[in-house]
């Protein structure tokens, strides 16, 4: 049996303004992991470090890049919704 598309398939109207977030979100991410690289490289006594309870900077730090990389995620998805709804109305 063959089936049509689940969707069809049309013009993106928010597609300068999903490259344009997403290319804002990718330098954001990539500071703040510069951040921990710079501080691993510099300054790797500083990782060993506890901050948080018995857990030292390299965890917390990490754990830290993980999370913020799915809150971004989110982030993105939200708004190219939001703004694909705008624009294609």
């Amino acid at each position: 049996m063959h089936h049509g598309p689940a969707v069809e398939l049309g013009e993106d109207k928010a597609s300068a303004y999903k490259e344009k977030l997403g290319v804002i979100l990718f330098f954001v991410y990539l500071v703040i992991y510069a951040g921990f690289v710079l501080i691993g490289l510099f300054y790797p006594e500083m990782m060993g470090g506890h901050v948080l309870g018995k857990q030292n900077l390299a965890v917390v730090y990490g754990f830290g890049l993980i999370l913020l990389a799915i809150i971004m995620g989110f982030i993105y998805n939200f708004l190219c919704t939001r703004m694909e709804n705008k624009l294609n109305k």
